[in-house]
């Protein structure tokens, strides 16, 4: 059973200035959230960072307000926190893929994002994956999050030349 395996989990990376992350959670299972912001929250406050939370209606409306964040405001990562379990159709697959799918095309942009967007068989999975003290999804995503915010801040100081020497100038 994939609970009782072992896992190399980085240390939570440190900052010189504060950070600041916006957990995105659609609360459809409201008790696996819950559980997914605690985890995340206990994460983000080990970092010493704060968080703020923004609800929408479901899975798919996630990455649509990381990009609205991340277009408007001033936060330095994102954490995706919801549950989609699966039913009798298809819309479960689309549900899935897109919000993955959109959450990935906004990291690969340059959003600081971690995925607790649980996709699972039955409830009593997402339960396990949500619960802080099992395996806390919610967690790791915060800790994604600031892993990649801490990269982020790490090359921000460093250019790439451009190809060319201007006049009087030097290249890397």
């Amino acid at each position: 059973m994939a609970e009782q395996e072992q896992h190399h989990q980085l240390a939570l990376p440190r900052f010189e200035r504060p950070v600041s992350l916006l957990f995105v959670v659609a609360p459809y299972y409201r008790d696996i959230a819950y559980d997914l912001i605690a985890g995340a929250t206990a994460a983000v406050e080990r970092a010493g960072a704060s968080r703020e939370i923004a609800e929408v209606p479901g899975a798919l409306e996630i990455p649509t307000a990381v990009r609205l964040a991340h277009r408007q405001a001033d936060f330095d990562g994102y954490v995706a926190l919801g549950c989609v379990i699966r039913g009798e159709t298809t819309h479960y697959e689309t549900v899935c893929n897109d919000s993955s799918r959109g959450l990935m095309l906004l990291g690969l942009d340059g959003a600081c994002i971690g995925n607790a967007i649980l996709t699972v068989e039955n409830r009593e999975q997402a339960v396990v994956r949500a619960d802080p003290a099992r395996g806390d999804k919610g967690g790791g995503a915060a800790a994604a999050a600031l892993h990649l915010i801490a990269l982020s801040r790490g090359w921000a100081d460093r250019t790439r030349g451009i190809g060319f020497r201007a006049e009087g100038g030097q290249t890397r």
